[in-house]
């Protein structure tokens, strides 16, 4: 009887570890613009170690502003161009949560979300003007 209770804790186990990697993937999506308007909002949460990334296509010298609010004040962002070059004030090890500036160049540039401490549940918006 012990054998048999033991067998299926360590089943159970298992299986809940298989699911809390299956939830360990980032999200990598496309950032869509409405017609007509210059703004998205997006929502989602990352676990820790995790990032989401979100892609988007701009021109050179259009203005970029990107802010992310969470409840626990923990999830931010980075901004990498086309060439995998992060902008300046918004690269790894910034922490940003909240970044405005002009474009260097045209092109898909990728807005990378994370967690500073643990998980993050975030609300972004991004404008391009």
């Amino acid at each position: 009887m012990k054998i048999k209770i033991f067998g299926k804790v360590i089943l159970l186990a298992f299986a809940l570890s298989l699911a809390s990697v299956a939830a360990a993937d980032g999200v990598n999506k496309r950032l869509r613009f409405a017609r007509g308007k210059s703004s998205v909002v997006t929502s989602g949460a990352v676990v820790r170690g995790d990032r989401d990334t979100y892609m988007f296509s701009a021109r050179a010298g259009q203005t970029l502003h990107v802010k992310i609010a969470s409840n626990e004040k923990n999830a931010v962002f980075q901004i990498q161009d086309s060439d995998g070059n992060f902008l300046a004030g918004a690269g790894e090890g910034d922490d940003a949560t909240n970044w405005s500036g002009e474009l260097p160049t045209g092109g898909d540039y990728k807005i990378i979300v994370g967690g500073k401490r643990g998980n993050a549940s975030y609300r972004m918006t991004v404008s391009i003007k």
